[in-house]
């Protein structure tokens, strides 16, 4: 049972965290960066997404309490950005302006690409969801296994680049799109019951 919740897990980060967009990005951003600063540039990022996700499985419910909050009605407001993100990824809108980080410095590039494309508002949510209903071994467990994932993908950009085109990362942004609508909703129903039955 908790392998089958470690996997589920896995595969709603992955879906979140979506680093085939951040692939994207991280490609256009280091088109014209050395092989050594690219992987400065991917190692920045990782770390900078794995400190923003560690400090949320660190504060936890205390996050909540600042914002005068609690588990269901961050759920539900999370649901909404996951509709809001799903809707985006299906219908092939970009995440962000690909040009505007061109040229740029590898830690500004970094910085984009960790928060928050990778760590974003929608990450957050999932990760204090997943908390509160799986606990935070399981939790942080999930969120190391994709984070090492996305480096391993930001580290062969090179490699990966070659096989995969622009189609391929566009085509599975929205099948997953249409998973984090899924999760969007899912969020919302529990919410709202949740918050009904107090």
């Amino acid at each position: 049972m908790q392998a089958e919740s470690l996997i589920q897990l896995i595969i709603l980060f992955a879906v979140i965290f979506d680093p085939l967009a951040s692939f994207a990005v991280f490609l256009a951003a280091s088109s014209k960066m050395k092989p050594k600063e690219r992987r400065k540039t991917a190692t920045y990022a990782i770390l900078i997404a794995l400190g923003l996700s560690l400090a949320v499985l660190i504060l936890g419910e205390t996050l909540l309490k600042i914002f005068s909050t609690n588990i269901d009605e961050f759920r539900v407001a999370g649901g909404i950005i996951l509709l809001l993100l799903g809707i985006r990824m299906a219908l092939g809108k970009s995440l962000t302006n690909l040009e505007s980080v061109e040229g740029n410095s590898s830690k500004a590039v970094a910085a984009l690409i960790g928060t928050p494309l990778l760590t974003g508002p929608a990450a957050i949510t999932a990760i204090l969801v997943s908390m509160n209903d799986y606990g935070r071994v399981m939790t942080g467990l999930a969120v190391l296994t994709v984070l090492f994932a996305t480096g391993i993908l930001f580290y062969q950009a090179n490699r990966i680049n070659k096989f995969v085109g622009h189609t391929t990362i566009q085509t599975m942004s929205t099948i997953l799109g249409l998973i984090t609508l899924a999760w969007g909703v899912k969020f919302i129903a529990v919410g709202v019951k949740a918050i009904l039955l107090i």
